[in-house]
């Protein structure tokens, strides 16, 4: 019996022991290392909003977006984007500086929106800066490919193959296919003449037509199919991107989102593997010196391409304003010398691989429409910019169409 009682009271101590490191370890994580890091970025002058137990700043993100998307919009033209996409970016730098700290749960990051500490990360070759290794949810929209692989022999294979898919000649090849689906689009027009159509949708065809043809080549339907896949999967994307993940409990419990997501992605595989057979997040890997800044390691870093984009201390006080003009003489006498802000597809070695497909698409597309075409904005359009993935209008964009 004495033996029994001694064995209940070793076990309990044990399991008393256990529970307090698992305290001890939790408040770790959720309470001293943020407050330290907390601290040690306060020293160099980077402050932010406070970091909240659990959830840290995602509650107030959150937040933040649903009342910029609930108020009420103005039916006059407006060129207003980040106060509405990201204001907690918006309103965080104007209170806490360009550079800011913010948390994703206990994880901190390091907001960024100087143009030249984006170029020193992008342009870093030393891997001081990987890129991220996504969240599952991530991987479930944009696969284990290129775009989530973080570094290493791995993504340095796939770049090379992605690159030789989109040099001059394969480029050159695929122009027929965007004439061709600019000419389907285009033809489509001629029903509209005078009257209204929805601009967004109609390019966004246009874009996924263009993919279907040249990735797919005669399977421009199945192509199709699979675009709406993706635009299903990229909701899910964006309506998870700042759930709080608990390693552990989280693969335990699936959400329905979570089921969803894996559906849609079985059926785009399968989709696409039958075709075939028929035919910008970084971290600090270790302490680094950023600028004038010591970022401790596995900080992540976040650079708002959005909030650089829209800056009036680069682009001048007409920033907001659409002014494809003050690009006439180039990106750097656009943004008064700073190079580093213009980050529509990155900078670097991890510069994205579809510029020039992307950039040849769009010349075709805009040539084609304007010897045919000019617009005005209807009147029914509603300003109301929302981020799913990409930044796009929440309610299209109407325009009146006339024939030149």
């Amino acid at each position: 019996m004495t033996s029994l009682r001694g064995l209940v009271i070793i076990v309990s101590s044990f399991l008393c022991l256990l529970l307090v490191l698992v305290l001890i370890k939790i408040l770790h994580k959720l309470w001293w290392a943020p407050a330290r890091l907390q601290k040690l970025m306060a020293s160099q002058g980077i402050k932010g909003p406070p970091y909240r137990l659990i959830h840290g700043n995602t509650k107030d993100i959150s937040n933040m977006i649903k009342e910029a998307m609930s108020k009420p919009k103005s039916l006059s033209p407006s060129h207003e984007v980040l106060s509405v996409v990201q204001p907690h970016v918006h309103s965080w730098t104007k209170i806490y500086g360009k550079n800011y700290l913010q948390w994703h749960g206990s994880k901190a990051q390091l907001v960024i929106t100087e143009p030249e500490l984006c170029k020193e990360i992008l342009n870093n070759k030393d891997k001081v800066y990987p890129k991220r290794e996504p969240e599952n949810f991530v991987k479930k929209l944009l696969g284990d490919g290129l775009v989530t692989t973080a570094e290493g022999e791995k993504w340095a294979k796939m770049r090379k193959l992605a690159t030789q898919a989109f040099h001059g000649e394969s480029l050159k090849s695929m122009i027929p296919a965007m004439v061709a689906s600019a000419e389907t689009m285009l033809e489509r027009w001629k029903n509209y003449e005078g009257k209204e159509i929805e601009a967004f949708e109609e390019f966004r065809i246009f874009t996924s037509e263009v993919i279907s043809r040249t990735a797919f080549g005669s399977s421009y339907i199945e192509g199709q199919h699979i675009f709406e896949m993706l635009m299903k999967l990229g909701f899910l994307f964006t309506k998870n991107s700042l759930t709080i993940r608990v390693p552990g409990i989280s693969k335990l419990f699936k959400t329905g989102d979570e089921i969803e997501s894996e559906k849609l992605e079985k059926d785009v595989r399968a989709s696409i593997l039958g075709i075939v057979r028929k035919e910008k997040r970084r971290k600090a890997e270790r302490e680094v010196k950023l600028g004038k800044l010591i970022v401790p390691a596995n900080v992540d870093l976040v650079m708002s391409c959005l909030s650089l984009h829209h800056d009036p201390l680069i682009w001048g006080q007409d920033a907001q304003l659409f002014k494809p003009e003050r690009f006439a003489e180039g990106v750097a006498k656009a943004s008064n010398n700073n190079a580093g802000a213009f980050l529509p597809f990155g900078v670097g070695p991890r510069t994205c691989v579809g510029l020039n497909f992307a950039t040849i698409e769009a010349k075709i597309a805009v040539s084609m429409v304007l010897q045919r075409y000019s617009f005005t904005l209807s009147p029914g359009y509603v300003h109301l910019p929302f981020q799913q993935v990409t930044n796009r209008p929440l309610r299209g964009v109407q325009v009146m169409l006339h024939s030149l």
